[in-house]
């Protein structure tokens, strides 16, 4: 991957332990987003993410989700953005200087776009809605939505990067994505998350 220069600017997110660090190239493949909690999930098979386990050395990380042309890094309570801002920039433009990788190879294969199953024309509409209106306002705060089921008028979605814990997720989740949905697809009575 042919990089000139590296810029890393970063923007706060609705999750004041989360900092988004956005990038001028592309991280993941395209529509892949990455969320790792801890140090193990770093190193799983399909999943595995050198930048993601090196970013893990810093005692105060606590989460570092990958997607598109941004990381976003959750810290724990006590650390301080103003304290830990100008190293983690430094330790990012350097890893890129340095050509390291971003995933390992089998990462990269593990992800590359599946077929399309079959999905129902009332699931088209709750994707097609998630994509369009829901997606960009997410990633914007440095997190992704992903569609996982549709049962019984209950849509279920998981939330990463700096949705993970974020106080305000459950109210946007709520107020937000829920009236949105149920507005514009009716067979839509309650959106959850999984795994939240």
């Amino acid at each position: 991957m042919l990089r000139s220069q590296i810029f890393i600017y970063t923007e706060s997110t609705p999750n004041p332990n989360s900092m988004k660090f956005v990038l001028n190239f592309e991280l993941a493949p395209e529509g892949a987003s990455f969320d790792y909690a801890s140090p193990a999930e770093a190193i799983v098979e399909g999943k595995h993410s050198p930048l993601a386990v090196e970013i893990f050395g810093f005692d105060f990380v606590k989460r570092v989700f990958i997607s598109s042309n941004f990381v976003t890094i959750t810290k724990d309570d006590s650390a301080k953005w103003e304290d830990e801002l100008f190293q983690l920039k430094q330790f990012l433009k350097k890893f890129f200087e340095d050509k390291k990788e971003v995933f390992a190879q089998s990462t990269i294969t593990s992800h590359e776009k599946p077929q399309a199953t079959a999905d129902t024309d009332t699931v088209i509409k709750i994707k097609a809605v998630l994509d369009e209106y829901v997606r960009p306002a997410v990633e914007s705060d440095g997190g992704a939505i992903n569609f996982h089921s549709f049962e019984e008028g209950t849509v279920k979605v998981l939330l990463q990067g700096s949705c993970s814990g974020c106080p305000s997720s459950t109210m946007t989740l709520k107020a937000g994505i829920e009236n949105l949905l149920t507005r514009l697809v009716p067979e839509v009575k309650e959106v959850v998350a999984e795994g939240v």
